[in-house]
């Protein structure tokens, strides 16, 4: 049932039919002449394209499965990535005309065939995908309003809920009645003696037993923090010595930064030029932030509030905040506003990829009021960060606890691959923003 499986068959069915769809256009450009030798003349240097359109399919969400593929969201997106695989292939084999082959009608042909068979494969995919039904037990009428939430997202790829609460106590009877394939149980009934007896009855039935906290990894990609104590942070946040991997991310970390910050030198100056003409106060704007293991540092942002923004000391940003202002507006839906931020890389107060870094005063704030808040200091902050790319800017301290939840499960899951991921669609935050 995993989701993961399925986007593994979607990321491969898209492989094979990119290579089927360029093997007709090439048959069909050459007028049914096609042999080995001809393929392969194309297939190589397209290889490199499928890695480029393969990534325009991630950025823009089209491997997210809570998004129905009839729905107007999705042939959007659809659309827009066929665009966005012929504006590439024209670029690319524009600029390398070395390659030896110019294929306009055969790159079209390919692209619209693709797009026809790839949607047409998806649909069939969903049509024949097995059904799930999902138990829930034991849960607070807030727990299981909410996981029943997030799992009808997933309703057109056959996950439903069936609410076992009140139907008595016998679960291998509620199993069978009710044909459920998974059963989702608060983490507290896998220490109960009396219910772990009743699952080890159900071994063998192909039955699923997820505690709380796993099922909306799966279907959320977040840990509900309320649902943990200190047993799941000693099983899982117990971060050991990982030096060749902090080794590795420091130093995609250093490449990564220098790069960004010599590609964004225009921006810089446009930016700082639209903050001068908006209304002539400073350019940039320093913070203290909260960073790992609670040690205090500066970080440097474009200015988008107006000067006088916090006279009366700090405060959440709202919606429609009057302190900021209308080039600040901007900046801050495309992101633009953190680009300074890469010489705090440089410098190593943050990562690249990690929780974005909070301020002191709210950081007292949030200790208080969300449990286990300190675990967020365990690694490095970062640049961009999973709560950011899954959530909004945080406006009040239920805001806050969301995202929080996201940087658990960055912290429990995060690697390198992960961390490649994030940025890739930290690029579609800023074109989303624009």
């Amino acid at each position: 049932m995993d989701l993961g499986f399925r986007k593994a068959i979607l990321l491969l069915s898209d492989l094979v039919i990119l290579y089927f769809s360029l093997w007709v256009a090439v048959w069909v450009g050459f007028w049914g002449q096609l042999d080995t030798t001809l393929y392969f003349s194309h297939a190589i240097p397209f290889t490199f394209l499928f890695g480029i359109w393969m990534v325009i399919l991630y950025i823009l969400d089209l491997y997210d499965l809570s998004v129905p593929i009839t729905s107007a969201a999705f042939l959007r997106r659809w659309a827009l990535a066929l665009g966005l695989f012929l504006g590439s292939g024209v670029v690319f084999f524009y600029a390398v005309p070395s390659l030896g082959i110019t294929p306009k009608t055969n790159l079209l042909v390919h692209v619209l065939l693709f797009g026809f068979l790839a949607y047409l494969a998806r649909r069939s995919f969903l049509q024949h995908a097995a059904v799930w039904r999902i138990g829930l037990l034991d849960l607070s009428q807030e727990e299981s309003h909410e996981m029943s939430r997030i799992i009808h997202a997933y309703r057109h790829q056959g996950y439903t809920c069936v609410p076992l609460e009140g139907e008595g106590n016998d679960l291998p009877a509620l199993i069978e009645k009710h044909h459920v394939h998974v059963v989702i149980l608060p983490r507290s009934m896998f220490s109960n003696k009396e219910r772990v007896a009743q699952m080890y009855q159900s071994l063998g039935t192909g039955v699923e037993f997820l505690d709380l906290p796993a099922a909306y990894e799966m279907f959320a990609r977040r840990v509900p923090v309320d649902s943990i104590d200190e047993r799941w942070f000693l099983q899982y946040l117990q971060l050991p010595s990982q030096t060749s991997f902090e080794t590795l991310k420091r130093l995609v970390d250093l490449c990564g930064s220098f790069v960004l910050l010599v590609l964004s030198v225009p921006f810089w100056v446009l930016i700082a030029a639209l903050i001068k003409v908006g209304d002539g106060g400073p350019v940039f704007y320093r913070q203290e932030r909260v960073g790992q293991h609670r040690h205090l540092f500066s970080i440097m942002k474009f200015r988008t509030m107006r000067t006088d923004a916090e006279a009366q000391g700090a405060q959440w940003a709202s919606k429609e905040d009057a302190r900021i202002t209308r080039v600040g507006a901007f900046l801050r839906r495309t992101h633009l506003d953190e680009l300074p931020q890469m010489l705090n890389v440089l410098k190593g107060d943050l990562s690249l990829v990690g929780p974005r870094p909070e301020r002191p005063e709210f950081v007292r704030q949030l200790e208080v009021e969300i449990p286990h808040y300190r675990a967020r200091h365990f690694i490095k902050p970062g640049f961009t960060g999973w709560a950011q790319i899954k959530f909004r800017y945080a406006r009040s301290v239920s805001d806050s606890k969301t995202k929080f939840e996201y940087d658990l499960y960055y912290i429990k899951n995060r690697s390198l691959i992960m961390d490649a991921l994030i940025l890739l669609k930290t690029i579609q935050l800023f074109f989303r923003g624009a």
